[in-house]
């Protein structure tokens, strides 16, 4: 395997407000697409900086969420298992992300007909644990297909506030081990799952959870994450971390922030701690 952190994004040319599927979408509201394109070009930049081969793919009108390649599906060794969307106006992403990962010589699966999964957005390793959440977008028995398959352990966490519809809103692994999390994100029994599997677990404060501050990238022992999120950042830095803050509040607008427009391309199981610090 390379020793350089390897993602897969998608400029945000037809990027934009055009349904709602989630709480945070309003089409009322919209997005001001010249400064969600600056917010991606910081993100993508930074990324670079940290020694990241970011590769891109082409941007496709009508759809407006190609941008969040995390959901694109589940990358494992040199497999993409497709996601199977639950709604309609983002499964039509599917065939332009399966194209892509042909075309770049990854075997492309996909998962029972019967099932729904997005991916990355809701499958995050965590050491050799795969921690996968469902209830609004994924089912938990896709994530059990997903483990047999795979050959991995899959803990399963259900998402309880549909602000946090995906694992990687409100979790997000930074070391095997280590974590970031909003509590709130999850009932009792998910909780005491990541207390008992996660030995070191840093909170996230309510107003920042809703910054989306755990919807980070993780690149060796940097954590790339949403704006005006100081106490995560400090919190950050005292377990040992460097936090960099780069502004996504356009893509926040359709519930999203920087994990959500980010796919490893050596897979969640190569996770960040796996690449030494670059330089910037």
């Amino acid at each position: 395997m390379s020793s350089q952190a390897r993602i897969l994004m998608c400029p945000p040319d037809h990027y934009g407000i055009e349904y709602e599927i989630n709480p945070w979408m309003n089409r009322s509201l919209g997005a001001v697409r010249a400064l969600a394109f600056r917010q991606w070009q910081q993100l993508h930049d930074t990324l670079v900086s940290l020694g990241v081969k970011v590769e891109t793919m082409v941007p496709q009108p009508g759809l407006p969420d190609l941008v969040f390649t995390a959901n694109a599906g589940l990358i494992f060794h040199n497999t993409f298992l497709s996601s199977r969307f639950r709604h309609e106006v983002r499964a039509k992403e599917s065939p332009h992300f399966d194209a892509w990962f042909a075309e770049h010589g990854f075997t492309v699966t996909h998962l029972p007909e019967t099932s729904f999964h997005e991916g990355a957005g809701d499958a995050l390793f965590c050491g050799d644990t795969l921690f996968a959440g469902y209830r609004t977008r994924s089912d938990a028995s896709a994530h059990q297909w997903v483990g047999k398959t795979f050959e991995v352990r899959v803990l399963p966490l259900e998402l309880v506030n549909p602000r946090f519809y995906h694992l990687d809103t409100c979790f997000c692994p930074i070391a095997p081990g280590e974590a970031i999390y909003f509590p709130d994100a999850f009932d009792t029994y998910g909780k005491r799952v990541l207390h008992t599997h996660v030995p070191k677990l840093i909170p996230v404060a309510e107003e920042e959870a809703f910054r989306f501050g755990c919807n980070a990238v993780v690149v060796g022992k940097t954590v790339v994450h949403n704006s005006q999120c100081p106490r995560l950042a400090e919190d950050l830095t005292r377990a040992g971390y460097r936090a960099i803050e780069v502004e996504l509040d356009e893509f926040l607008k359709a519930g999203g922030s920087a994990k959500c427009l980010t796919l490893r391309l050596d897979g969640e199981e190569a996770a960040g701690w796996k690449y030494g610090e670059q330089p910037v």
